[in-house]
């Protein structure tokens, strides 16, 4: 919408060219010039299923074992859920598949909270973290709030 918010206007010759596979509620919201309809709508969806920005996510990454002692110490506020953990994909390269063989399999866990809670969320994974390395446990485990690609 920005780089066709630049053409001249339709009375003066100008034309967008939308080409490739274009999904198409981005392609409705540049046909209809209706960018605030598209993100209401993504927004109600997200709402709906609990994702950011409709809601606060954290992601923890890590071996099963790791994972799960981490989420029995997170103290969950009120509306929180937590999905998983589920395994993660296979890696794409020879190498990650044999390091992979040779370990315990990857497994993520998200932990869901309303918007309102996300800083309640931050300091109780906080705690936990705080609680594991206080003790050294080994493994290694990876937490992110509101990971970019769920935005």
């Amino acid at each position: 919408l920005a780089a066709a918010a630049l053409v001249r206007p339709a009375r003066d010759g100008g034309v967008v060219l939308l080409v490739g596979d274009a999904a198409e509620r981005p392609t409705q919201a540049l046909v209809r010039w209706d960018p605030a309809g598209m993100a209401a709508r993504e927004l109600a969806e997200r709402a709906e299923l609990h994702l950011p920005p409709a809601a606060r996510v954290a992601e923890l990454t890590g071996t099963r074992e790791v994972v799960a002692a981490v989420l029995a110490r997170v103290d969950l506020p009120a509306g929180g859920d937590i999905l998983g953990p589920v395994p993660l994909p296979e890696p794409l390269s020879p190498g990650a598949v044999a390091v992979q063989e040779t370990l315990d399999p990857p497994v993520r866990a998200l932990v869901r909270v309303p918007v309102a809670h996300g800083a309640a969320l931050a300091r109780s994974l906080a705690a936990a973290l705080a609680v594991r390395s206080a003790r050294r446990e080994g493994g290694s485990l990876r937490v992110r709030l509101d990971p970019e690609e769920m935005l």
